[in-house]
């Protein structure tokens, strides 16, 4: 058994958010969003494709935001994001604790943590396996 990629990343969120999850995800961050599959659809909640990878917004009855698991996502302009995010009064967090990653945090409608990373600088940019 060999573990070969990762497929998607899920994220709760609260049920009836979906507009604000297709604001922020789909026209704030130009994620596409993509049909969940029928036998889904009455769960809530909604999917989008990031390259590589999909996000997956689940509704969770007892919500409570993920304040330290998170997707990091990779961006190829990195401080524009950073202006965008901040004149949209969305909650955002330098962080320069590692060296040659350049990187910050933001809270996501719902209270979730979303890393973003220059392209190039990621983790797994890196280390080659």
């Amino acid at each position: 058994m060999d573990i070969v990629g990762l497929d998607h990343v899920q994220l709760a969120m609260p049920r009836g958010g979906e507009e604000k999850a297709r604001e922020f995800y789909g026209r704030f961050l130009n994620l596409l969003e993509i049909p969940k599959p029928e036998g889904l659809i009455g769960r809530g909640g909604c999917w989008f494709a990031v390259p590589g990878v999909q996000l997956h917004l689940g509704v969770q009855d007892d919500f409570i935001p993920a304040s330290k698991a998170h997707p990091a996502l990779l961006v190829r302009d990195l401080e524009a994001l950073y202006a965008r995010l901040m004149a949209a009064d969305v909650v955002v967090i330098r962080d320069e604790a590692v060296q040659g990653v350049h990187r910050f945090y933001a809270l996501d409608p719902f209270g979730n943590r979303l890393e973003f990373i220059q392209d190039g600088n990621g983790f797994s940019q890196e280390a080659p396996l």
